[in-house]
């Protein structure tokens, strides 16, 4: 079992892809990240939003548990974000974080959420939102080791 994290957008810029790899190379099961990227809508505004989150849909098994990265979403800290996901992998279902496109995700992508996490009431560009729920996970991971990567 893998973490899947599925997001609208072009494949990793460099720096990120470096910023990732620092990262994802140090993740063990399950906390191991499979990318699904998906084009961006070549519509604008909601009916983009409502093509993309199609495509975020399609995606989705009635199994997986979702987390949707949204500002508007629930701040844990990064204790807490480990205990969510091992409570995931405890109950054996896979967990899919999605990255929406430039206008955001519809409302039945929302609705399927199971939960929506906010990394920051500030909007971030999907690269970076990318690099950061990499970093997260690979935190999760050491916090749920008892590593002392996390600093309390």
């Amino acid at each position: 079992m893998a973490i899947t994290v599925l997001s609208i957008g072009k494949k990793h810029e460099g720096w990120v892809t470096d910023g990732i790899e620092r990262y994802q190379k140090r993740l063990r099961a399950p906390f191991n990240v499979e990318w699904v990227l998906l084009p961006h809508s070549s519509f604008e505004g909601s009916r983009a939003r409502e093509e993309e989150s199609g495509r975020i849909i399609s995606r989705l098994n009635p199994d997986h548990y979702v987390i949707l990265l949204d500002e508007r979403g629930k701040e844990l800290t990064s204790p807490a974000l480990s205990e969510h996901l091992a409570a995931c992998f405890t109950a054996s279902r896979p967990v899919v974080f999605i990255i929406g496109g430039a206008y955001g995700v519809d409302d039945t992508v929302r609705q399927r959420a199971n939960f929506t996490l906010s990394l920051s009431p500030l909007v971030f560009p999907h690269h970076l939102v990318r690099l950061i729920i990499t970093e997260q996970i690979y935190r999760a991971q050491q916090i749920s080791a008892g590593s002392s990567y996390h600093h309390e």
